[in-house]
């Protein structure tokens, strides 16, 4: 089992926008062969950034199975407009 983390660094104002756009995205990721769980948490000292934890069974999972697929796709197109340059 490994862990994915990720800062999210939303923009500022569109929070609701990105945690309703979030639960879209979820269906997506919960989806994929090695899935595992997720949990999204939002900064209590920067209310626009977010820490996305993301379990799978393997590396290989996440970065070939998920990242390499066409769903990868799909969860950037709902998701990736709400961010500040990605970090």
């Amino acid at each position: 089992m490994i862990t994915e983390h990720a800062l999210l660094p939303v923009i500022s104002g569109q929070e609701e926008d990105f945690e309703a756009a979030f639960d879209r995205a979820r269906l997506i990721i919960a989806s994929m062969p090695g899935f595992a769980s997720l949990s999204l948490s939002r900064s209590i000292e920067t209310p626009n950034m977010y820490l996305l934890l993301v379990q799978w069974d393997t590396l290989e999972d996440h970065t070939i199975g998920f990242r390499g697929s066409p769903k990868y796709q799909q969860w950037r197109e709902i998701l990736h407009k709400f961010y500040e340059p990605f970090l």
